[in-house]
């Protein structure tokens, strides 16, 4: 038919009316039900009279409907068959309608033979009960069915251009939840062409709610390109994560969109798992073991204590703030100078739990009196340090910053841990701190080694100070995942600084995750690295991002090489030149074994950095760095003369 002709129908009143139709009211529904069941009683009469027989006099015919119409209401209203939405209906609807009939049937069946008992007679003719009970199921059910197919017609004629052919893979009970959630959504996304099976090649050549059933003897796109599919909706639950990424890798290779569901539960509604039918994210592709923790050593460290947590608001301190939620300790105390994000935390905390008492400290780490004010107050057993300045170009602009917060908010933290007999102090750390190519690096390096020189110099016979270091977060404020999402969404260009640039990477939870065991294995003077996978190409990230969000790399979302930024290294290493690494009992966990700093020489270092700290240049603070830290060499930076 000329498409012309169905825009006509689209845009005509009567098909604007329909697309504004609303939900019928119970009432309405009720009264169609019952006038259903009068229509089938008079149905029933017409067929029996034609055949010849006799009805019992002992009651008029009027009379005789109307003892139907009500025993059919009244169990309408009992089993609330009315209260269905009728485009929306299921075998649920039909299960219901089936037993308000069929109970009306035999109340009227037990009425009719109680009159014979009592009166000699019967009422109902009994093939004439039976018979309107038929027709009424009957025509209940098909009203039903003939407006939840005028509906999901309509709609299908609607978004037919929209809609993204998909197939599901897998053909267990979870797909089938899926599938059927999917036809029923409202605005429908997909059109549903078909379901892969792996395991059972008994289902194949059948068909699941009319949708064919297909073996997967060829690779996974060979399969949706002859079906003609756009999408793949990953449904399976008995996938490993190797062979769920090999599935993705594979759909984005030939421009398939991918989609994945969680494993649906049995209270689930429908309209809960079509909402959950998501893109996939980028960090369900890193190639990653799972976490597993211990959890009972953690406990012990956390459990009953209190427990102080600086730089709470950021994405590293508030995952650790959540993390340290479920070891039960008596308090947090979130520390924070971002009035905002530590407010909206300690809203989110107050919501979670009402049994750990939390405080929230607006306060800056760089204000020592604070600290002791904090610390004197609130006597915490375990601090875990993530507050830091950690934007490398930014840094590089601004090196007194870089220490004043990284350098001598951590030296303050420490000594104020010391003086207060703290148990436990945590530090984060970064990559960037191993033979540092930015001030950034430099400064965390620094306050690494100051951390490091108060245990192996027992400088504190109860303080056990741990750090751990680790690469790139995705998802953490400022981090390339967030501003790519927010590329794409503006149309691109996506923005690289070199196209061999690698890094790196780990989920926010894993991290935090590592921490907290490193921390509770912890006996001081440690640096723990850990153990961050595969390293990624940023270009390879950035056209996977681009295929996740059902673009093509270079032609929908250009790819833009803007150079290095100062202080960046192509790659991020973990550990120095000259260092060695110990295994834990956690094999995603190792020690570093780096040279210890003498602690005198390096406090009397830190006192020279912040002699006359405010009335030196840049280039003097960054080359009193350069002393502190050796290795630190300058990398696409105006510092780089001072390497000469």
């Amino acid at each position: 038919m000329d498409n012309s002709i169905f825009e006509k129908v689209k845009n005509s009143a009567l098909a604007k009316r329909f697309r504004n139709i609303g939900y019928l009211p119970r009432w309405i529904i009720f009264l169609i039900d019952v006038s259903i069941v009068l229509f089938a009683s008079m149905a029933t009469h017409f067929i029996i009279t034609s055949l010849n027989v006799s009805f019992y006099y002992n009651m008029n015919m009027p009379v005789r409907f109307a003892m139907i119409v009500i025993v059919n209401a009244f169990f309408f209203l009992v089993y609330r068959t009315y209260a269905g939405i009728l485009r929306h209906s299921t075998f649920i609807d039909g299960v219901k309608l089936l037993t308000s009939t069929t109970t009306s049937y035999f109340v009227l069946l037990i009425f009719n033979y109680s009159w014979v008992i009592i009166f000699g007679q019967k009422v109902f003719i009994t093939t004439a009960l039976f018979i309107s009970y038929v027709i009424s199921f009957l025509l209940l059910f098909l009203f039903r069915i003939l407006v939840k197919f005028f509906f999901e017609q309509y709609i299908y004629f609607e978004d037919k251009k929209k809609l993204i052919n998909a197939v599901i893979y897998g053909a267990d009970a979870n797909a089938i939840s899926v599938a059927n959630a999917l036809k029923t959504e409202t605005p429908s996304r997909f059109r549903l062409v078909g379901f892969v099976d792996k395991f059972n090649h008994n289902k194949v050549g059948k068909s699941i709610l009319n949708i064919p059933i297909i073996t997967q003897n060829k690779k996974i796109h060979v399969i949706l390109r002859a079906m003609k599919a756009d999408a793949l909706i990953i449904a399976e639950k008995s996938l490993s994560k190797e062979e769920t990424i090999r599935l993705v890798e594979e759909c984005l290779e030939f421009n398939f969109k991918i989609f994945t569901v969680p494993l649906i539960t049995d209270w689930e509604d429908q309209q809960q798992i079509s909402k959950r039918v998501k893109n996939f994210d980028i960090e369900d592709l890193l190639e990653r073991k799972p976490i597993v923790l211990d959890t009972r050593s953690i406990s012990s460290q956390l459990s009953g204590k209190t427990v102080l947590i600086t730089g709470a608001a950021g994405s590293i301190g508030s995952e650790i703030t959540r993390q340290v939620l479920g070891f039960k300790p008596e308090k947090i105390i979130i520390l924070d100078q971002a009035e905002t994000p530590l407010h909206n935390l300690s809203l989110e905390i107050s919501s979670i739990t009402s049994n750990v008492i939390v405080h929230s400290m607006l306060a800056d780490i760089r204000n020592k009196v604070i600290l002791e004010k904090i610390f004197s107050e609130y006597k915490p057993d375990v601090v875990y340090h993530a507050a830091a300045y950690k934007h490398v170009p930014l840094m590089e602009e601004n090196p007194s910053q870089a220490v004043f917060t990284n350098v001598v908010g951590t030296k303050n933290l420490a000594d104020v841990s010391v003086l207060h007999q703290v148990e436990r102090f945590v530090m984060v750390s970064t990559d960037k701190a191993v033979n540092p190519s930015s001030v950034m690096g430099a400064s965390k390096r620094i306050a690494e080694k100051y951390v490091q020189s108060l245990s192996t110099e027992n400088r504190t016979d109860v303080t056990k100070f741990i750090t751990t270091r680790f690469g790139n977060v995705l998802g953490s404020n400022g981090s390339i995942v967030p501003l790519f999402t927010k590329q794409i969404q503006e149309g691109g260009p996506i923005t690289i600084t070199h196209p061999e640039i690698i890094r790196y990477f780990m989920t926010i939870p894993e991290a935090c995750q590592l921490v907290l065991e490193a921390g509770a294995m912890g006996k001081g003077g440690e640096i723990f690295i850990f153990d961050m996978g595969e390293p990624v190409k940023i270009i390879d990230l950035a056209k996977k991002m681009i295929r996740l969000a059902g673009y093509t790399p270079d032609k929908e979302i250009e790819i833009k090489i803007i150079g290095l930024r100062p202080g960046e290294k192509l790659y991020e290493e973990l550990l120095n030149d000259t260092s060695k690494t110990l295994s834990t009992h956690n094999e995603q966990i190792m020690i570093a074994q780096d040279i210890s700093d003498n602690y005198e020489m390096i406090n009397a270092a830190i006192a020279e950095l912040l002699s006359d700290f405010h009335a030196i240049s840049n280039e003097e603070m960054v080359s009193k760095m350069k002393k502190i830290v050796p290795e630190f060499k300058s990398m696409n930076s105006v510092f780089q003369t001072l390497d000469k």
